[in-house]
């Protein structure tokens, strides 16, 4: 699991806890453990989930936060003490540290401020600053259309990354009617993301490791729900916590989207670090990214996030040319997967991954040049200008029936 500081907060003041709670959120290397709204109540909630960060807002009640600094201090010397306050005499600031808080925070508070002072304590904590406060990658794994090849790419992507000791990977089924990640892993999961969301009220990381299956590969997995009527609990929000906790457990994440696009399918994309689109080269799936991409420009920094990669390129049968394709859409191909039907079809009913089942075929070095690329190993090859050009909005248009060049 990556390095994740735990994190309970203490604020008498309402608007000032949302606040601070809002920011702590938003950052992939924290998991808001608790947060609590009266002092008296606050050594409590240390006891009871020993976080490894507790923050103390001063200014409701300096007396009382100061003396509940000096409590916690020595009660819980593994918990750090960061105290916040809109207040900067030198003598409050003395008395506060003192009192044993490992940082003062001036109100509101300042990102960089935040950062420095966890990431302080973060390198206390887990070692070396390279070892602590490394954030998740999330990776959106969709597809031009059904059969593509996008969840096995997602299963064998996610396969390929957790190779890496030094990462820790989930995959996250969220076609939600008819995932089949776990075929795929030949697994039978003992909980799914059903059961997850189910629990959502009280869900915290340590539950949610316990929720998920851990293939041979070293991939963990949280499936599709078994029963269809459960998918209707699976909501915009739910889902956000669930990625949040994922990303607050996992170096990296996989998810693989179902071909609906729906607002769980986007909660997931709002989240994802790179939207891998998978496409084939036949017109079908090329009008279709046309429209996703259309859809994709009308919200703001998604379109820079999507990375097209075509599978089974080499197929001859009524293949569009790469250079065709590359000018009806404007943009370069990030990554291409050879056609290995034979092999792939092997894995799915086998239920073993590529770099089990066939470590040194095309495919397979397909998929680890694709891992190589989306963690930056690879440098991305620019565009041929006089192959494709800069993507215009008739390019999008001359492919969608009903809309003039």
């Amino acid at each position: 699991m990556s390095n994740v500081l735990r994190i309970a907060l203490v604020d008498p003041n309402d608007r000032s806890r949302e606040t601070l709670k809002n920011i702590l959120v938003g950052m992939d290397t924290i998991w808001l453990e608790a947060d609590c709204s009266r002092y008296e109540f606050f050594p409590d909630v240390i006891e009871q989930t020993a976080p490894d960060v507790g923050v103390i807002s001063l200014d409701s009640d300096p007396e009382k936060a100061i003396d509940l600094i000096k409590r916690l201090s020595a009660a819980a010397p593994e918990t750090a003490i960061l105290a916040a306050s809109e207040q900067t005499e030198g003598q409050t600031i003395l008395r506060t540290m003192r009192a044993g808080a490992r940082e003062f925070l001036t109100l509101p508070i300042n990102q960089e401020d935040l950062d420095a002072a966890l990431g302080r304590v973060s390198q206390q904590k887990f070692g070396s600053s390279e070892g602590g406060g490394r954030s998740c990658e999330v990776y959106a794994i969709a597809g031009a259309t059904g059969g593509v090849g996008s969840t096995s790419t997602a299963v064998n992507l996610g396969c390929v990354l957790a190779e890496d000791p030094r990462n820790s990977v989930a995959l996250l089924d969220l076609d939600l009617a008819l995932g089949d990640a776990d075929v795929f892993l030949d697994s039978i999961p003992d909980y799914t993301l059903a059961d997850v969301v189910q629990n959502i009220s009280r869900l915290d990381i340590q539950l949610l490791k316990r929720s998920l299956t851990k293939h041979s590969s070293g991939l963990y997995l949280l499936p599709r729900p078994v029963e269809l009527h459960d998918t209707m609990a699976i909501t915009d929000d739910s889902i956000r916590k669930v990625i949040g906790l994922l990303k607050a457990s996992f170096t990296h994440l996989i998810i693989d989207l179902s071909k609906t696009y729906s607002g769980v399918d986007m909660a997931a994309i709002e989240n994802a670090t790179k939207v891998v689109l998978v496409t084939q080269l036949d017109l079908p799936c090329l009008r279709n990214v046309v429209r996703l991409m259309m859809g994709f420009d009308e919200i703001d920094g998604l379109k820079d996030k999507v990375e097209i990669v075509v599978n089974r390129a080499g197929l001859d049968a009524g293949q569009i040319s790469l250079k065709k394709a590359k000018e009806t859409l404007g943009r370069d191909i990030f990554a291409l997967l050879p056609n290995d039907y034979r092999t792939m079809v092997e894995v799915r009913n086998n239920g073993v991954p590529l770099i089990v089942q066939a470590p040194k075929a095309a495919i397979t070095q397909g998929i680890r040049e694709l891992a190589g690329k989306l963690q930056g190993a690879t440098t991305k090859q620019p565009q041929d200008e006089g192959d494709v050009g800069k993507a215009s909005e008739s390019k999008w248009k001359k492919f969608w029936p009903g809309v003039k060049a």
